[in-house]
C-alpha cells in the first residue's frame, strides 16, 4: 500500500494530539515519533520509517515544525544520520538495526567516522589501520585524522585492514566501534579557526565484537563506498532556500551597506548569486532522484560545487566589508560540536570555508571520479591496482 502525503499528515497530527510537545518530555517525544514510523520515512517499518518516498519527507517535518515539537538537532548528529545509518541500514543485521538505529536518530548516541589516515586521506584505499581476528573479537591499532566531532561522539564507523596480502581494495573490513572503549584515545586537531572540530584518534589494541562487524570479511571498500556517496549527499546536497546560506549572508549586506558597493563587487556578487540558484536547482533535482534509489557519483559534483561556491563567497564577503571583514572575534581554543557558519563572523567564515574542499572528499579526488563514473573517461592508470597492499611503498 503506497503512503500518501495525505496518510502522513494524518498521522503525524494524531500523534500530535497523544503526544503533547509542550508537555512530554524531550527524548521520550523524539523515541516515540520513531516507533510510530514519522522519523525517516523512507526507511522500513520499525525502524523509523514506513517504507514511504523519501520526498515525502518535508511533509511530516512540516506538521511537527508547525506545532513546535523537538527535532533531533540534526546539526550535531549529522554523521550519524548522513553517513552511519543508511550504511548500518544497508549492511547490518536485523540486530544490529534494532540496536542502532533509534538512539542514533533521536541523538542520544552521536557518531564519527574513523576513516582517513596520516598516510590514507585521498587514497582511502591504502590505510593501514590493522584489525586482527581473536576469537569472537577483532583487536584493533592504528590512527586516524580529521575526525569530526570524534569528542563527541559515543560511536563510530570504522574502516580496517585485516589481509594486508592483498590488493589494498581488498582486505578491508567495517566495523561498528564503541568510542568509549578501552584503547580509544582522542586528542584535538588545532585549526586555522582556532577551534578544533577536528580530532586525531589512536586505537590502541581496541578490541571489537565480531557482531560490530558491518558487511563481510574483506568487503569492507564495497560498505564504505556507501557510506562515501552519503557522505557527498549529506555535504553538498543539503537543498537551501532561495538566498539561503552563504549567498543570503553576503547579499544582505549588500543591501544593508550601499556604501560598501563598487561596480566590480556587484558584478562578482551577481555571478555568485546565479552560481548558488543553480546549485541549489540542481540540490532539489538530486534530492529527487534520491527518491528512486541509493546515492550515486552525482553526489560527488555536488560536495566540489558546494565547496567551491563557498570558498568563493567568504572571500567576497571579505573583500565587501574591507578593513571590518579582516577583524576577527576570538581566537580561544575551542572544541565545538558543531561547525557554525552562520552565527560568526566573515573571518571566521572565510577561514572555515577553506576546509571544504578537503572534508568529505578532497576536490581533486571527487573531479576523478566525476570524470570517470559520470562521463565515462578513461581511468587514470593505477601501477598498484594488482599488488598486495603489504608490498606498497610506503
Amino acid at each position: 500500500m503506497t503512503v500518501t502525503a495525505e496518510d502522513l499528515t494524518r498521522q503525524a497530527t494524531e500523534f500530535l494530539a497523544s503526544h503533547d510537545p509542550a508537555s512530554t518530555d524531550r527524548m521520550d517525544f523524539l523515541r516515540a515519533r520513531f516507533d510510530a514510523g514519522l522519523a525517516w520515512i523512507h526507511f522500513p517499518a520499525g525502524l523509523g520509517g514506513q517504507n514511504a518516498p523519501r520526498a515525502l519527507q518535508s511533509v511530516v517535518d512540516a506538521v511537527f515544525t508547525e506545532a513546535g515539537a523537538p527535532d533531533n538537532n540534526p546539526r550535531r548528529i549529522g554523521i550519524g544520520l548522513g553517513m552511519a545509518a543508511p550504511t548500518i541500514l544497508a549492511f547490518g543485521t536485523p540486530e544490529q538495526h534494532e540496536r542502532f538505529l533509534r538512539p542514533l536518530w533521536t541523538g542520544e548516541e552521536v557518531w564519527c567516522q574513523l576513516f582517513s589516515e596520516p598516510g590514507a586521506g585521498s587514497d582511502l584505499a591504502a590505510l593501514g589501520t590493522r584489525a586482527v581476528r581473536d576469537g569472537d573479537d577483532w583487536i584493533v591499532t592504528g590512527q586516524k585524522v580529521w575526525t569530526s566531532g570524534a569528542h563527541e561522539s559515543q560511536w563510530a564507523i570504522l574502516v580496517t585492514r585485516t589481509d594486508p596480502d592483498v590488493p589494498k581494495h581488498q582486505g578491508m573490513t567495517y566495523f561498528l566501534c564503541d568510542m568509549t572503549a578501552p584503547g580509544v584515545e582522542v586528542r584535538p586537531l588545532r585549526q586555522i579557526t582556532g577551534e578544533a572540530e577536528f580530532n586525531e584518534v589512536f586505537l590502541t589494541e581496541v578490541r571489537i565484537p565480531d557482531t560490530q562487524r558491518l558487511g563481510a570479511v574483506g568487503e569492507g571498500w564495497k560498505v564504505a563506498q556507501t557510506t562515501l556517496m552519503n557522505e557527498r549527499v549529506a555535504i553538498g546536497g543539503h537543498v537551501q532556500p532561495r538566498e539561503g546560506g552563504l549567498i543570503g549572508i553576503v547579499t544582505k549586506t549588500w543591501r544593508e551597506r550601499p556604501e560598501l558597493r563598487t561596480p566590480e563587487l556587484r558584478d562578482r556578487l551577481v555571478q555568485r548569486w546565479v552560481e548558488a540558484e543553480t546549485l541549489r536547482l540542481a540540490g532539489t533535482r538530486l534530492r529527487q532522484q534520491l527518491t528512486a534509489g541509493a546515492p550515486g557519483p552525482e553526489g560527488s559534483a555536488m560536495k566540489v560545487a558546494f565547496s567551491e561556491l563557498n570558498q568563493a563567497l567568504t572571500g567576497l564577503e571579505v573583500e565587501l566589508l574591507g578593513e571590518e571583514g579582516l577583524a576577527y572575534d576570538d581566537w580561544t581554543f575551542r572544541r565545538p560540536a558543531i561547525v557554525d557558519f552562520t552565527g560568526r563572523e566573515a573571518g571566521y567564515r572565510y577561514l572555515r570555508a577553506k576546509g571544504n574542499s578537503i572534508e568529505g572528499g578532497t576536490s581533486e579526488v571527487l573531479r576523478n571520479i566525476i570524470a570517470e563514473r559520470v562521463l565515462g573517461l578513461p581511468s587514470e592508470p593505477r601501477v598498484d591496482k594488482d599488488v598486495a597492499w603489504k608490498d606498497l611503498p610506503r
